[in-house]
């Protein structure tokens, strides 16, 4: 098999791919022909030792697979070998061409959504999905904020945001990334200047709803642009910079802050069946045509030191995987 191995926590660049024998699966585990490797901004910060979570050294990143079942191990009565399968590597080991994860991480793949789409799926909108039905509630009809709306989670968001029936305004960089916003089915589309101002007459007065995986100066303007009532999600920090958002702002018109950590509460709060059962969740909603993911751009596992210096510098539009 190959993976990729994180030797030093810094740039990704000093990644490398080593190959060695294949693992067979332990009793309770699946063995699992990666078809696709999701990639993540969480990815790069994992590897520069800037997360909140530092595996131990040497480890191989990556936390959303899709592929197939070659092997199982002893009493698994789940997903026969050869079933179509996603699954979340909350170990990491996901840039690999073969994982191996306990049975009840694996999630089969619905008829017609394919392992590259499963692989960039899962992490972004298992996220917005958490968010939407155990963090904050979005009525029909709201006026919803997505900032960094061109990235993966972004582009999760309107997704996800209209098809509750939400007007989204997606906030974006570049004419391509508020495109690809456009494209995903927001109604309003606006660039970072003048935010506060652009926000409420892009929404007639104020949002109902933010959701921010920026942060940095442009999450103050946007709570600021919230309307009385209005929630402000808090999703990361794509843009280095950590927010101090004023007190007194929340107080008044009583807004919400609202922190959304779909990996916690996948550790400590559902554990392995109940994030099963959101992922199957989401993969459900894809397949019948809910939920309309984007395809991803491709890479091979050599280039992954690469495609995270894309995410690191903001530079990608949608999402990547690797293929091995």
């Amino acid at each position: 098999m190959l993976r990729v191995v994180c030797t030093e926590f810094g740039d990704p660049e000093l990644l490398t791919v080593v190959e060695e024998p294949t693992q067979a699966p332990g009793p309770g585990e699946v063995l699992i022909e990666v078809g696709a490797a999701g990639v993540s901004f969480v990815d790069g910060l994992i590897v520069r030792g800037g997360y909140q979570v530092r595996p131990p050294l040497p480890f191989t990143p990556g936390m959303a697979v899709a592929g197939r079942v070659v092997a199982v191990g002893e009493g698994v009565e789940t997903c026969p070998v050869g079933t179509a399968v996603a699954a979340s590597a909350t170990g990491f080991g996901g840039f690999a061409s073969h994982v191996t994860v306990p049975a009840p991480l694996a999630v089969p793949l619905p008829a017609g959504v394919d392992a590259t789409v499963a692989a960039c799926a899962m992490e972004s909108y298992a996220t917005l999905v958490f968010a939407v039905t155990r963090r904050v509630t979005i009525e029909p009809g709201e006026q919803v904020v997505v900032l960094g709306a061109g990235g993966g989670i972004g582009l999760a968001a309107v997704d996800v945001a209209r098809g509750l029936g939400a007007r989204v305004v997606a906030v974006a960089s570049s004419e391509e990334k508020r495109a690809a916003a456009k494209a995903a089915g927001a109604e309003v589309t606006i660039d970072y200047t003048d935010l506060k101002d652009a926000i409420r007459a892009a929404t007639d007065g104020g949002a109902d709803v933010v959701i921010d995986p920026v942060g940095g100066p442009a999450a103050e303007s946007s709570l600021r642009a919230l309307r009385a009532g209005g929630r402000f999600c808090v999703l990361g920090f794509a843009s280095g910079e950590i927010p101090r958002l004023p007190a007194n702002i929340v107080l008044l018109r009583n807004r919400s802050v609202i922190g959304v950590d779909w990996g916690d509460w996948a550790r400590e709060v559902g554990g392995p069946e109940g994030n099963a059962a959101l992922l199957a969740d989401v993969l459900g909603r894809i397949g019948r045509d809910e939920l309309h993911p984007p395809r991803p751009t491709t890479a091979p596992l050599e280039e992954a030191g690469a495609v995270l210096r894309l995410y690191a510098e903001r530079r990608v539009t949608g999402k990547y995987v690797l293929v091995p």
